[in-house]
Parts: C-alpha cells; sequence; structure tokens
C-alpha cells in the first residue's frame, strides 16, 4: 500500500476512482451472465452499450473501448447511427478530419454496425505516411527541467527508453531493476515484450521516487498516460511561451519515443537492436527511422577527454566517440 504523498497524488488517485470505465457497471440477472441489463431507456445507447460489451468480451482493451465509446457517441450526436449511408457520408464529408482518423471512427462504426446486425461496406480512406519529426534533445531537456515532481522522472524515462506513454502507465513495482537501472516493458499495441534501460541520472531520480514511498509489487507507481501526456503539454507551451519559440507547440509527449528511437539507431548503426528497443514486431516499422539520421555537424557540439575519468564522465552524459588526436579522444552529442 502506498505511504501517505502529496495532494496532487491524492487527487489524481481520486480522480482515477470516480473515472473509473462506468459504462461497465452492469447488473447481471438470471442465469445468463453473458447478458447484461441496464437502466438505460435511450436505444441508440443502449445499441452503443452493447457493440462495447460485445468487443470487451471479445477482449479489447480499456483504452480502445473508451475510444470507440467517444467516436460512437460522437456520432449518435451528429447522425442517425442506424443509417450506415447517412453514417458514412457524415465521416467523408468532415473537412478537419485527417483521412487517419476518418478511417478510425470508420472502424469504430463497423463495430457498431456487426454488433446490431446492420450492413454496410466500410470505407477506405488514402492515409498518407508521415515521418515524424523528431525534437532535439536540448528541446526535449528544455520542457523537462520545468516540470516538478514525479514528472521529471516520468518524461525522463520516456526520452530514454523509448517506451509509449501507457506502457509506462501499466508498468508494476516488480518491473523495475533499481540495480541495473532496467524496467521490463508491459507491452502495449501487439509489441513485443522487451527489457529497456535508464540512463544514470535518470536512475538516481528512480530510486529516489521508489524509495519514497512503500510500493508494493504490483502497484502501479506512474500516473495515467492521460496525466502524462496532459501535464507535457502544459509545460511545453509555457516553454514556446516564454522562449517565444512556436516550435516548441509542435512537441507531442509521444515523440520523445521517436527521439529515443533514432538516436538508438544513430549510436548503433544496428536496426535489430533498434527493432527490439521498441518492442516492434514488423521490421518495417523501425526502417522509418533510418530515414530520419541525416543530422549536420552543426547538429552536436563536442567535447574532448584526456582520462579515463572524463572519458567515462561524457559516455554517461551521452557523448559518443569520434576519434583521436593527439592523445586526446573526441567525442560528440546531438544537440
Amino acid at each position: 500500500m502506498l505511504t501517505p504523498c502529496g495532494n496532487e497524488e491524492l487527487l489524481e488517485r481520486e480522480e482515477t476512482r470516480r473515472s473509473r470505465y462506468a459504462l461497465f457497471r452492469v447488473e447481471v440477472v438470471g442465469s445468463n451472465p453473458a447478458g447484461p441489463t441496464t437502466r438505460r431507456t435511450d436505444p441508440t445507447k443502449a445499441r452503443i452499450f452493447k457493440t462495447l460489451w460485445e468487443l470487451r468480451k471479445r477482449g479489447q482493451s480499456e483504452d480502445t473501448l473508451r475510444a470507440k465509446d467517444h467516436r460512437l457517441r460522437f456520432l449518435a450526436k451528429h447522425t442517425n447511427l442506424d443509417d450506415p449511408e447517412a453514417v458514412k457520408g457524415y465521416i467523408a464529408n468532415q473537412a478537419r478530419w485527417s483521412n487517419a482518423y476518418k478511417q478510425g471512427v470508420a472502424y469504430a462504426y463497423n463495430s457498431y454496425v456487426k454488433a446490431n446486425d446492420l450492413r454496410w461496406t466500410l470505407p477506405h480512406f488514402r492515409i498518407e505516411d508521415k515521418l515524424p519529426r523528431i525534437p532535439t534533445e536540448e528541446k526535449i531537456n528544455q520542457v523537462i527541467v520545468r516540470a516538478r515532481g514525479k514528472y521529471v522522472l516520468v518524461f525522463s524515462i520516456l526520452r530514454d527508453t523509448g517506451m509509449r506513454p501507457i506502457e509506462l502507465e501499466r508498468t508494476r513495482t516488480r518491473d523495475i531493476d533499481l540495480e541495473r537501472g532496467v524496467i521490463t516493458v508491459r507491452t502495449a499495441k501487439g509489441g513485443a515484450a522487451r527489457n529497456v534501460q535508464v540512463r544514470r541520472q535518470t536512475l538516481a531520480l528512480l530510486k529516489e521516487y521508489v524509495g519514497k514511498h512503500s510500493f508494493r509489487l504490483d502497484d502501479q507507481p506512474f500516473p495515467k498516460r492521460r496525466k502524462m501526456t496532459g501535464r507535457w503539454v502544459r509545460l511545453r507551451n509555457t516553454v514556446a511561451a516564454k522562449l517565444m519559440d512556436p516550435a516548441f507547440r509542435t512537441i507531442r509527449l509521444y515523440d520523445l519515443r521517436h527521439f529515443a528511437a533514432t538516436m538508438a539507431y544513430h549510436k548503433t548503426r544496428d536496426i535489430l537492436h533498434t527493432q527490439r528497443m521498441l518492442g516492434h514486431r514488423n521490421l518495417k516499422s523501425t526502417l522509418r527511422y533510418v530515414q530520419l539520421i541525416n543530422f549536420e555537424d552543426d547538429d552536436f557540439t563536442s567535447a574532448v577527454a584526456k582520462t579515463v575519468q572524463e572519458t567515462r564522465q561524457l559516455i554517461e552524459a551521452g557523448f559518443e566517440y569520434v576519434t583521436e588526436m593527439n592523445r586526446i579522444k573526441i567525442f560528440r552529442k546531438r544537440k
């Protein structure tokens, strides 16, 4: 059990308790536990509920169910869910939606169609493959240093390891090896299980954080993904305003994963290592990061080391060895 903590953590815990997926607090009657009953009287809401119930029985995750619930309820406010052609036309005519988002909404409605014995042809929208924009480490760190409490640790772990925010949320205390600085990842999105390592400075923060709390082995010590994202957006916007640099507003929390992947491949030139680090089952998902390696000389800062101790300090700070001149080792690190 957690020990007493600050007001911020207490508020987060209370909000999480209240916001549990109330949609599935159903009352089971009779001898058929597969047939839930609800007090809902709105036929559309009942059919949405039926759709999500069927998906839940098939093992879809709570995050997937929440997303589909949100999209179906949005469609229900603007069109007739029981008229597939009307729904198809409404989705297609949303000029402000990207094709990727249209496809996601179409998939959500497709689940509704199947669960309620309707008929339609699932539309397919052409989705352009866009390479992610990789922020510099300098910009990422400028945001992280403005964080407070556990969020300095959270963002540092995501930067170091390339974990998805949902994977960090699902991490349990038993998955953390404080001796080696290794986290065993409970994968998401059908990825492969893996071990990832944090930097020395991040490990010190992690030890301090775990040491302040009496986490049980099965406790999840990190915030919910939505909390992480919300905090990141506020921080990056604050930095953008203070530095008068709108580029900070384009840095998403998920871009820390892209940054970690790009740096891993840049340092090792080993695409299989990068694939394992990210937990990709398909190598094609990893190959996109090869296209992002095109750094110019002015993207780096250099440093020199004359002794073993200086060499170790530079390596631990993320510098990579380049060459040696006059018995002085030269290192560089991306800005």
